[in-house]
This record gives structure tokens, C-alpha cells and sequence, in this order.
């Protein structure tokens, strides 16, 4: 009997072994999967549930300084999604908000994704001591209803291609942030994604690309606003003063080459100021060749040229000034030509550096995080970014940009206000037109807002760039 118990234990024995091993197989592979595979299996697109959570409770509300909603989560009343995003003012915000779709996002919508989800680890604690769910915080931005407004319209109104941009001088905070043209958010937020896909392929296809930020991500020739660049390196060098004459001939041959750039200061020896006035680009590529490119580069990288990492929190493309070139390249980069290229963010940030005496106050967009208690949880601190010239030079640089709004600049004049500008018509590729670009602060003698306006080839509208710039200022202003 005992040996006929012990002739059966073998077989179970070993069955059990067996069983054990395979469920220590079994939990092991579960555990790689939670550890190791769990992102892998979110992000598959036949996997719904993380969407459904995702879309299960509303996320926090985007609103402007003056605390309007810009974008913001409503009841579906059907299907697995509860909440929808809407954008109610479509259009006008999409270069700041940019969209949630069903897998993707863009814009602050991405850049706060965490806080704004509730994902955050400080919103999660809040809401659930609070009342046990987790909900989004709201982020709060800089900016400005109606110079927003007069940013977007402005652009739309030229029927041109192109993008602005406003800061506070004094802080970094974005004002306005235009593009155009642009997108109805709206179009994105649909929860089919047959009408998505179309909707996304229709967009990308576009010829006037409405998904691309020209604001932070298209690059330009800078063409005469970079003679901010050039002068405040001409006054820092300590050869200049506004007063120094300097040479700028009718005509001036490029060292080495059969190519010629013509003045408009009919040949005569002005004022650093007057040439400055009258945007002479003989005088500025003569005074280009004197400081060298090394001293130029220096300058423009003290402005933010050549600057990485530049988020505000939406990722910027740096504005270039080459590395290395040769004398005849060097008198055309000092007049904003050859291959030194700008964001218009950086045409607005030219100003703001010379507003505030010199010192760049870094760029943000997002002025608070506010948890739904009311609580503030994260609020901006503004701080310097580049140290571009010493107050003393920013005033000279001030009082020479101010001269050309009351010269020729009636385009950024505003009544009762002194206007601080230089604008620019320049060659983005021989044979390819013309882009027209301003740079402007106001008031003159107490700096409040700086702004920044390109236009791509805009031929007779040119001098709309001008008047966009006027009227963002007085929105600001007001």
C-alpha cells in the first residue's frame, strides 16, 4: 500500500513542479508587461482605453490674461468619450493653443499637457485630497485679448502670409502671438477618426501650410532690422558714436567681387544716426567690414542669434548667424542679408532687448497654473536671457530708432506716442520676392510693449507690415 502511494506522489509531484514553474512563468511575464510593456501596449492604436480615460473626465481650461476661455472641455452626451475639446474662438488663439486630437497634440495643449490632463503629480495630490477625483488644472497665459485680436486681424486682413508677435518689454510675457494663415482647432477635436484623417491630410497638403507656426518656427532674412544688430555692435565697438560720420558711398563693391550694393544716402559721409534713418545699406556694409565678422557674430549671438533650447514652452527654431565667412559675406550679414536668418519672435525680441536698457528678458507664455480649488500651484518668474548692450547704448540705440518713425516710419507712428522702429523689405531667394518685416517698441521713453511683424512677399501690401505693427502697439497700450 505504501509503495502504491509512493508510485503515484512521482507523477503528481512532478505535475506540480510543473505547475509551479508555469505559473512563475506566467507572473513573471505578467510583470514585465506592467514594467516593462505597459507603454508600449497605451500607445497601440487598436487599444482604446487609455483614449477612454483620457477622454474621461475634462481637462483644464486655457484662458488669456484677461481670463477668457480659449479652450476648454464639454459633455459628448454619447459614445465611450465623455468630453470634447473646444476651441470658441477658433482661428484667432490657434497659434498658441494649438489642439488636442484623438492621439496627438500640439501647442500649449501639449506643453502643459501634464497639468492641464492631471497627470501632474502636484494637480493629482490637490484634486484627489479635494474631492477624490482627479481633475485638470487651468493654465492661465500672457496674453493679451485685444492685442491678440489686433495681431490676427491685422495679419488676415493683408490676405498675406506671415506671423506677429508682442512682448512686455519689461518681463519676457508673450503679448500676442499671430499667425496666418491658420487652422479652426475645432476641425481636429472629432472623436471619427475617418473624418479626422481627412481633416489632418487636408491640412498637411494645404500649399499655405495653416499648421506651421510662423511665429516661432519659419525663418526669414532679417534684411534692415538686423541694423540693430550692426549699430549697437558699431557703438559697443567705442569707434561710433551717433554723431560719427561714416562712409557710405553711392555704390560699393563687395571685396573680391564684381557684385556692387547701392546707398540711399546719395554718396555722401552722414551720421551714424542719419545713416541709421535712412537704413543707407552701403554705409552698414562699410561699417560691417570695419568690426569684422567676429565682432558682429558676437553681438548677434548677445541679441539670442544662434541660441538653443529657446522654450516658451512651445518649442522654438533658433535664428542663425553663420559660424564663419568670408568679407564680402560679412558686408552683406550686416545689412541682413547672405545667410543670417530670424524667427519673428526674434524680430520682437531685437526691441524688447533695446527697450529694456539692454538686457533680454526671456520669452513666456504661461503666466499661472491654477488647480480647480483655486489654488495656484506654478507662476511665472520672469528672468533675463541675454545681456545685448549696456543701458547706455540701449538708449543711444533707442533715440536713433526713434528718429525713423518721426522720419519716414508714419506707417508705426502713434498719435500723442513716440514710436521706436526700423523696417525692412528683404530677398529671401533671388527671383523669389520680397518679405517685409518691422521691429518696434513704444512708448519710446517708458518701453511697454515690443513688437514683431513679418510678411512674406506681400509686394503692394508692403507697407501694411507697418501698420500692423501700429495697431498691435495701440492695443497693447489701451
Amino acid at each position: 500500500m505504501v509503495s502504491r502511494a509512493r508510485w503515484i506522489n512521482v507523477p503528481l509531484g512532478r505535475v506540480a513542479r510543473l505547475c509551479a514553474a508555469m505559473l512563475f512563468v506566467l507572473l513573471a511575464h505578467i510583470t514585465l508587461i506592467q514594467a516593462f510593456g505597459s507603454h508600449a501596449l497605451n500607445a497601440d492604436h487598436r487599444n482604446e482605453r487609455p483614449l477612454i480615460a483620457r477622454y474621461g473626465h475634462p481637462r483644464g481650461d486655457i484662458v488669456t490674461y484677461d481670463g477668457t476661455p480659449i479652450a476648454t472641455s464639454r459633455l459628448t452626451g454619447t459614445g465611450p468619450y465623455r468630453y470634447r475639446r473646444v476651441y470658441p474662438h477658433g482661428e484667432l488663439f490657434a497659434a498658441v493653443t494649438g489642439h488636442v486630437a484623438l492621439r496627438h497634440s500640439t501647442g500649449i495643449e501639449q506643453a502643459q499637457d501634464a497639468v492641464l490632463s492631471g497627470d501632474d503629480a502636484k494637480v493629482r495630490v490637490r484634486s484627489l485630497v479635494r474631492e477624490g477625483t482627479v481633475d485638470g488644472a487651468d493654465v492661465r497665459l500672457t496674453i493679451s485679448d485685444r492685442a491678440q485680436w489686433a495681431a490676427y486681424e491685422g495679419l488676415r486682413a493683408t490676405g498675406v502670409p506671415g506671423a506677429a508677435v508682442a512682448l512686455d518689454p519689461a518681463t519676457g510675457a508673450i503679448l500676442a502671438l499671430a499667425t496666418y494663415p491658420t487652422y479652426d482647432p475645432n476641425t481636429l477635436t472629432t472623436f471619427d477618426q475617418a473624418r479626422l484623417g481627412e481633416a489632418v491630410r487636408w491640412l498637411r497638403r494645404a500649399p499655405a501650410q495653416p499648421l506651421l507656426n510662423r511665429a516661432l518656427n519659419r525663418l526669414y532674412p532679417p534684411g534692415s532690422t538686423f541694423k540693430v544688430v550692426t549699430t549697437a555692435a558699431a557703438l559697443a565697438s567705442g569707434e561710433y558714436t551717433p554723431s560719427a560720420l561714416v562712409d557710405a558711398p553711392a555704390r560699393l563693391r563687395l571685396p573680391g567681387t564684381p557684385t556692387y550694393l547701392r546707398g540711399s544716402c546719395g554718396g555722401r559721409r552722414p551720421t551714424l544716426m542719419y545713416a541709421f534713418q535712412q537704413s543707407c545699406d552701403t554705409a552698414f556694409a562699410t561699417i560691417g567690414l570695419q568690426l569684422g565678422r567676429d565682432l558682429l557674430r558676437d553681438q548677434a549671438e548677445a541679441f539670442g542669434f544662434n541660441g538653443e533650447g529657446l522654450r516658451i514652452p512651445l518649442t522654438t527654431t533658433p535664428s542663425r548667424y553663420p559660424p564663419a565667412m568670408g568679407r564680402p559675406q560679412t558686408a552683406l550679414a550686416a545689412i541682413g542679408h547672405h545667410d543670417n536668418l530670424v524667427t519673428p519672435l526674434m524680430v520682437a525680441m531685437l526691441s524688447a532687448a533695446v527697450a529694456n536698457n539692454g538686457v533680454l528678458m526671456r520669452p513666456y507664455l504661461v503666466e499661472e497654473v491654477r488647480v480647480p480649488d483655486g489654488s495656484i500651484i506654478n507662476r511665472a518668474g520672469p528672468a533675463p536671457y541675454r545681456k545685448a548692450m549696456s543701458p547706455e547704448l540701449a538708449r543711444y540705440l533707442a533715440v536713433m530708432m526713434t528718429t525713423v518713425t518721426q522720419a519716414g516710419g508714419a506707417g508705426a507712428a502713434i498719435p500723442g506716442v513716440r514710436v521706436a522702429s526700423q523696417a525692412a523689405v528683404s530677398s529671401a531667394v533671388p527671383g523669389a520676392g520680397d518679405h517685409a518685416l518691422v521691429t518696434a517698441f513704444a512708448p519710446a521713453e517708458a518701453p511697454e510693449v515690443a513688437v514683431g511683424v513679418v510678411l512674406e512677399r506681400p509686394g503692394e501690401r508692403a507697407d501694411a507690415v507697418t501698420a500692423i505693427a501700429r495697431t498691435i502697439m495701440e492695443a497693447a497700450l489701451s
